[in-house]
């Protein structure tokens, strides 16, 4: 399981762009993201490679941030896609949300939120998923 950061911001113009500048300026690299928006704010989802100095970069600008765990499993095509779902499907996990990575250093992979994370992460390893 990964650290997810889950940054509530104004749904205006610009507000999603100040959370990516304090993640560069304090050299935090963002490996995925997903928004998420609603009339009054929007839900910035992110995976970064240093969840606590980031959600302490944020919070100190008065950005409102949840963390959660969260599953990353590498997918190499639309076949292995498939066949993670197909696993969970069989398993009867229900996924709540998936969103993609950028292919950096790990490859390309899925994040996704479930009820069971641990108990779905074991199965996925069991059935030769690659989880980090």
């Amino acid at each position: 399981m990964i650290r997810q950061l889950s940054v509530f911001v104004e749904n205006r113009p610009g507000s999603f762009r100040q959370v990516t500048e304090l993640l560069r300026q304090h050299r935090i690299e963002t490996e995925a993201f997903c928004s998420v928006d609603s009339p009054e704010f929007g839900i910035l989802r992110l995976i970064v490679d240093q969840p606590a100095e980031a959600e302490h970069v944020l919070a100190a600008q008065g950005l409102l941030i949840k963390n959660y765990d969260v599953i990353e499993v590498a997918v190499e095509d639309m076949e292995s896609l498939d066949a993670l779902l197909l696993a969970c499907t069989e398993s009867n996990v229900n996924i709540n949300y998936m969103y993609s990575s950028f292919g950096g250093e790990h490859g390309q992979s899925v994040i996704f939120h479930c009820e069971y994370l641990e108990e779905t992460e074991s199965m996925l390893r069991a059935k030769g998923f690659v989880c980090r």
